[in-house]
């Protein structure tokens, strides 16, 4: 290839990149909306044929382990098997912080989110509320995910969210502990249980407690040191 042919294929190559980047955060976004409302088709449909979602230490393995989590158990908690928007149910989920790595096939990806989320019922409407949940919570984690081009488009893979902490609003994050806890059993011992537990090394205890969560990405410094930019 002559350097201008070398060139032009790089400079694709990158647009390939940023296009993908913005797919992949376009996907993740939508993800958020959908799980605000408790659309659980609409989420499965969001996953890979063989994708699965990481939660309260345990996984929750291919498109039926997703409907079983996002369904059977969040839209059954919060709306009792209702699409939303319901009245009176406030469940909003914030996507932001993204740092998306395209692998250079282009054929897969990682992604890391920060996620906030925003919970309760209204007064008027106390039939909707679950007797587990305090009527107004907060709570944020962090999102490392697995994105892979299905058929040509981006999917979720593997969905990995590690709560970082949660509180319920009228006392604050410094006199809470979660009301979510980890996943002790799995299904179909437990109806709404995921299909496997994380290996002891890999439990996850809920609010007061914290974990690393560790960064599919390198320092920018270290960065600049691969690229010759910089000694280290």
């Amino acid at each position: 290839m002559s350097d201008l042919e070398t060139r032009l294929a790089e400079l694709e190559h990158r647009v390939g990149e940023l296009e993908d980047i913005q797919a992949i955060r376009r996907l993740h976004w939508a993800y958020g909306y959908y799980i605000d409302f408790n659309r659980p088709d609409e989420v499965a449909d969001l996953f890979a044929e063989k994708g699965s979602v990481v939660f309260l230490s345990g996984e929750y393995v291919g498109k039926e382990g997703v409907k079983r989590l996002y369904g059977d158990w969040i839209q059954q908690r919060f709306t009792g098997g209702r699409p939303g928007p319901v009245h009176g149910l406030l469940l909003d989920h914030f996507q932001m912080q993204d740092i998306i790595t395209v692998a250079p096939d282009r054929q897969s990806a990682k992604g890391r989110f920060h996620g906030i989320l925003l919970g309760g019922w209204h007064d008027d409407f106390q039939e909707t509320k679950e007797e587990m949940m305090p009527q107004q919570f907060m709570e944020a984690g962090i999102y490392e995910n697995d994105y892979v081009r299905e058929d040509g488009v981006w999917k979720i893979q593997r969905l990995n969210y590690m709560m970082q902490w949660q509180a319920d609003y009228e006392s604050g994050w410094a006199h809470t502990t979660a009301h979510l806890q980890p996943a002790a059993k799995t299904y179909p011992e437990d109806p709404i249980g995921p299909d496997v537990l994380l290996p002891e090394s890999e439990h996850r205890e809920t609010w007061p407690y914290r974990q690393d969560v560790p960064m599919h990405f390198a320092h920018p410094k270290f960065g600049a040191i691969l690229a010759g930019r910089e000694k280290g």
